[in-house]
């Protein structure tokens, strides 16, 4: 009994270790230089962790082979190692410790140093259930809001100022487009709860709350079209929530802003 017990955790800990090294149901492919430094930092994540996990099964299969037949006469009692104890829990801290430290460096790019000089600024907004998404026109500046001037039928659904002279050539539109290999300033705001902006092939993932403006950049480096998914659980809609990233040419999109300009 004990020697198929030890089978069984060894070869459930190879069944779930599997996956990983043949990186099946994998993430979609990176696009920009953040995505990458992601997938580096989650991979030296994944094989410290895993080689740990398979060299603790392994011990665990041995203990319960070693140990698990009863013997004859009365049991003794082990206090344990207070020493080993000592050593391999702050072993634990140290590694995941240095980990998250490791990780926080690759977050922190995204979210605490600024866009570059130049970079193209776009808004979105979330709202149930849906992305609103504006751009500042020609004249490079955003129209201001006004709450009462807000009407989805209207064609208004972020209440730009009719009376502000900067949001007349505002574009408000449902889907994202991007240039590829230029630098990207989105501002993401929410206009009832929090949702979450969230594009696999970017790596990014940044709630929108109410009453704040977050800042984030990247840099979309292949043309495409990439999902852009709500992750945050928003009301009874949120399955339906999305909308799209169109990664293009320059000069195409230049003509998809033509297009979607305010017509005088």
């Amino acid at each position: 009994m004990p020697f198929l017990l030890a089978v069984v955790i060894w070869a459930v800990s190879l069944g779930l270790a599997i996956p990983f090294f043949t990186r099946t149901w994998w993430f979609p492919q990176s696009i920009n230089e953040h995505g990458r430094q992601v997938d580096q930092q989650f991979m030296f994540t994944l094989v410290v962790t895993g080689v740990v996990f398979i060299l603790a099964q392994a011990a665990l299969g041995w203990v319960v082979l070693r140990f698990g037949r009863p013997r004859a006469g009365a049991a003794n009692y082990s206090h344990g190692n207070n020493t080993m104890e000592v050593l391999w829990t702050s072993a634990t801290a140290v590694l995941f410790i240095g980990l998250t430290i490791m990780g926080q460096r690759v977050w922190a790019r995204v979210h605490f140093m600024g866009a570059p000089e130049g970079a193209i600024p776009i808004e979105l907004t979330g709202q149930q259930f849906v992305w609103n998404i504006r751009y500042p026109g020609p004249d490079g500046k955003f129209g201001a809001l006004d709450i009462k001037q807000i009407n989805d039928q209207a064609g208004n659904p972020l209440g730009v100022d009719s009376k502000d002279p900067a949001g007349k050539d505002d574009i408000t539109v449902p889907t994202m487009a991007v240039p590829v290999n230029k630098p990207i300033e989105l501002r993401l705001r929410s206009k009832d709860v929090t949702h979450s902006f969230f594009v696999p092939e970017l790596r990014l993932k940044q709630d929108t709350v109410p009453g704040m403006v977050i800042r984030i950049h990247f840099t979309a480096e292949k043309v495409g079209r990439y999902e852009i998914a709500c992750a945050e659980l928003c009301g009874l809609g949120h399955y339906k929530m999305r909308s799209f990233l169109d990664v293009m040419e320059q000069a195409d999109y230049e003509k998809w802003l033509k297009e979607h300009a305010p017509q005088p």
